[in-house]
């Protein structure tokens, strides 16, 4: 083969100048892939400045007070310990919505089936601290359902209010579940199950259930009910009229929740902070996801480990 000329016009062996083009094209690769690293590093640094802005721009207080309004807290879905039915997630919202110096009145928005008696239990006594600590009334608005653990919650505001087909009730507590001993037994199953206690496995779908232990589930049953029950005589008062069923664990809809006393009136949430609190300017203090939050948990775990790589300087990107 003939030799190549160079930039000088000297001849190079065409052995030689293969390989110089070969080299100069992996220095170009390289230096293209660390411009990429370098990008992509700035853009996860960028990313994760936008989220801790916003993340803690929501946390900043407002600079001058608000005006006079109603602060409204939405209550929804199965009260739980994880999620927006549970007590960490409410409590933030409900202290914010007394603390502020504009919010007249606190109009918790229900609309739940019920759940958790530990967590109702919390957000009701949070709610009770708050009234007496910040002098506001607290006020629960009914829209499809307010039962079980909801209405638990319901039972710490000043006044219920309700639509006149709303369900409300439900005071009882149950311990739901399976027993599946005897289809073991028809398949030929053995259940090998090792306990240190006699008792460890008493709610074990697959082993038989004693009369002591049955007994023993009863008695706390019993014991978070007459709970429950207290709750609602502290709250209610003298504006409860007392049935043989109204603690069966039975509802009612909100027309007959207030012939009972487990309600106020009828009323949305417009109508009790126009004519109620007198402060018609609503105000959501219901603690959401914001835009950051939700990006980040699509992301998953992406977003923590671009982050870290951008952290360490592009290190992971190779």
């Amino acid at each position: 083969m003939e030799n190549e000329v160079n930039l000088s016009g000297q001849a190079v062996p065409w052995e030689r100048a293969t390989i110089e083009k070969l080299l100069f094209a992996e220095l170009r690769e390289r230096r293209a892939a660390r411009r990429w690293r370098l990008l992509r590093s700035l853009l996860w640094m960028g990313l994760v400045g936008a989220l801790v802005w916003v993340l803690a721009s929501e946390q900043l207080p407002s600079a001058t007070p608000s005006s006079a309004h109603t602060a409204m807290v939405a209550i929804k879905g199965e009260i739980s310990d994880a999620g927006e039915g549970s007590a960490e997630y409410i409590l933030p919202a409900l202290r914010s919505a007394m603390q502020d110096k504009g919010a007249q009145a606190l109009v918790l928005l229900i609309n739940s089936p019920g759940g958790s008696p530990v967590q109702a239990g919390l957000i009701h006594d949070e709610i009770r601290r708050l009234r007496a600590l910040h002098d506001k009334p607290v006020y629960a608005v009914v829209e499809e359902s307010c039962a079980s653990a909801a209405y638990y919650i319901a039972a710490g505001a000043d006044r219920i209010y309700v639509d006149k087909a709303s369900l409300v009730g439900s005071i009882g507590v149950l311990i739901n579940g399976f027993g599946f001993t005897g289809t073991l037994d028809k398949l030929g199953v053995e259940r090998r199950l090792l306990t240190a206690g006699e008792n460890k496995g008493f709610l074990d779908p697959f082993s038989p259930q004693s009369d002591a232990q049955r007994a023993h589930a009863q008695r706390m049953l019993d014991q978070i009910h007459q709970q429950f029950i207290g709750v609602v005589r502290q709250g209610r008062g003298e504006r409860l009229k007392e049935t043989p069923e109204m603690f069966s664990g039975l509802f009612w809809t909100g027309e007959q929740a207030v012939q009972l006393g487990l309600a106020d009136g009828l009323g949305s949430l417009d109508m009790v902070a126009r004519e109620v609190v007198k402060a018609e300017k609503l105000v959501d203090y219901t603690n959401k996801e914001n835009i950051a939050e939700r990006f980040a948990k699509r992301l998953g775990a992406s977003v923590g480990q671009g982050a870290m790589a951008a952290l360490r300087g592009g290190a992971g990107w190779r």
